[in-house]
């Protein structure tokens, strides 16, 4: 098939007129489309609980354990007695 042969299929695939549509397709379109909206929202939101959650429990972590501080040296024993 040359060029001219593949635009005049092209041509001819796009002045047909469309199938007919169910009548029923854009409701149920649109009721996907919500579902999936809607699971999405709940994720989202799911997500940034989660999220939040994490950083309380870092925060609280962070100030019972207090992992900047350098722990006490455990080799040597403390001088006394001098």
């Amino acid at each position: 098939m040359n060029r001219l042969e593949r635009e005049a299929a092209v041509r001819r695939l796009l002045e047909r007129t469309p199938p007919p549509m169910p009548p029923d397709l854009y409701a149920e379109v649109v009721r996907r489309g919500s579902g999936m909206l809607r699971r999405r929202t709940v994720a989202r939101r799911l997500m940034w609980l989660l999220l939040l959650a994490a950083a309380v429990a870092f925060v609280v972590w962070a100030s019972t354990a207090r992992p900047w501080v350098e722990p006490p040296s455990q080799t040597t024993p403390p001088l006394t007695g001098w």
